[in-house]
């Protein structure tokens, strides 16, 4: 079908909706090394404001990748709920715009949405969104997650404590638990991105983590970010698995990239939920997603990057996760350019999960090689969590030094708790207070060197 529009006294064709959606999209190097972007500023308000009067039943009847030949496309239109959909169905993608935008759009309504939302249509709708619209309707957004504490809470934002160490060598990744636990981070999850892949490996600092929350009664949960077929084998061994990880595509092309398919997911899925490891919740699953993905491995069916990334949140939620990380910045310049193209995608990819019912979190990240900063970093991070960001990573320093890019730190958690008043899950909160770690009534974070004695002693032994 031909989308038509007239600008600035020049006549623009779209020769589908896929050409329309990347057309739309916001400037972003991925898409301009896909041949698919708008090829001027003029272009692209064009295309936006063809699509804003796209009505969003069109995306249920023109698939943007065919029905046929992908299960991420089977997924999204065999599991979309008409009954969920029928309040916003007579809405034009700019109507929704304004619906969304406008007090009628509550919290409970938008969760009473969720399962008759498309990604396309979720997808379409954030390239006519400023930053600030995307704030403002996710802050609206509650995805509240259970596993033995609660993640998603208003007021309330949880970080991942990411010990990776280059050699997986157990004695500094057990500093860095220790230092993470004192400024507060290891609500969402402790997960280390192994070094070394071999089950015995993964199995080794699965016991460790398991040995510090148990011997603690630290009510959070561990993770070592394997393929899933690894954590099934791991899982049918009575290995502590708490949460099982996948990185995941948004397209069947990509995720056979990755080497899964919605078949091995549901495996691991099950897996993990035999081990009835949850205390509060039976959450079980931490995905991680990253625009660009596909495009990475040729797999993207000219989609923009954009809409492929909302089309993984629908993989996500088909399995019910406790996690849901979009890595921003780590796939590259070549993705996302700069500082800029990094805070719009954080935003975009936050909003997107958010509406599709997903438990968001943002890897506020960079590449050493891409032209941003921790400036921009700040500015993602403090944007996002006033959006109502799930959860954040909390790294020694701001840097991986064994995945080699740059992130957010313990302090960073710290400033963005402080500055805008959230807490840690309610759960980790109050077990930060009885440790003497947190003072939750003053907002305040006692130093390392005053921590109990009995907590240290685990990981000086």
């Amino acid at each position: 079908m031909l989308y038509q529009i007239n600008v600035a006294n020049h006549h623009y064709v779209f020769e589908d909706l896929k050409e329309l959606m990347a057309k739309a999209t916001p400037e972003r190097t991925g898409d301009q090394l896909a041949g698919i972007a708008a090829e001027n500023a003029t272009e692209r308000v064009a295309a936006q404001m063809c699509l804003a009067d796209v009505p969003l039943k069109q995306f249920l009847n023109e698939p943007l990748i065919d029905y046929e030949k992908d299960e991420v496309t089977r997924l999204i239109l065999d599991e979309h709920d008409p009954a969920a959909f029928y309040p916003i169905s007579h809405f034009t993608v700019g109507d929704f715009r304004n619906w969304l935008l406008s007090s009628d759009a509550s919290t409970e309504k938008l969760q009473a949405l969720t399962a008759g939302l498309t990604p396309e249509m979720v997808a379409a709708v954030s390239k006519i969104m400023r930053n600030q619209d995307l704030i403002l309707v996710a802050k609206k957004c509650r995805i509240i997650t259970q596993f033995r504490n609660t993640i998603g809470l208003e007021g309330h934002l949880a970080t991942r404590l990411q010990p990776n160490h280059p050699t997986d060598d157990i004695l500094g990744i057990s500093a860095s638990i220790l230092d993470g636990l004192m400024y507060g981070n290891g609500d969402a999850v402790i997960g280390i991105n192994p070094a070394t892949d071999n089950l015995q490996n993964l199995s080794e600092l699965l016991k460790l983590m398991n040995h510090i929350i148990q011997e603690y009664e630290i009510p959070t949960q561990s993770c070592v970010l394997t393929h899933v077929s690894s954590g099934i084998q791991l899982a049918n061994k009575n290995v502590p698995i708490d949460l099982m990880f996948q990185s995941i595509a948004g397209t069947q092309d990509a995720n056979t990239g990755f080497g899964i398919n919605l078949s091995m997911l549901q495996e691991g899925y099950e897996a993990a939920l035999s081990l009835k490891r949850g205390t509060v919740g039976q959450n079980v699953m931490y995905f991680e997603t990253g625009q660009g993905s596909a495009l990475s491995s040729n797999s993207h069916h000219g989609l923009d990057q954009q809409t492929i990334e909302a089309r993984a949140y629908a993989v996500a939620r088909k399995f019910n996760p406790f996690l849901v990380n979009t890595v921003v910045g780590f796939i590259g310049p070549e993705y996302l350019y700069n500082g800029k193209q990094i805070i719009r995608a954080g935003l975009e990819d936050h909003f997107c999960g958010k509406l599709l019912g997903v438990p968001m979190g943002c890897d506020i990240c960079y590449t050493n090689h891409a032209d941003a900063d921790q400036d921009d970093m700040d500015v993602l991070m403090t944007l996002l969590a006033n959006a109502g960001l799930n959860f954040m990573m909390g790294i020694p320093g701001s840097d991986d030094v064994m995945l080699n890019y740059q992130t957010t730190s313990f302090h960073d958690a710290l400033y963005i708790r402080q500055l805008l008043g959230l807490k840690p899950a309610p759960e980790f909160g109050a077990w930060l207070e009885q440790q003497g770690i947190l003072k939750q009534q003053a907002g305040q974070l006692l130093w390392p060197d005053q921590a109990p004695e009995k907590f240290a002693r685990l990981f000086m032994s």
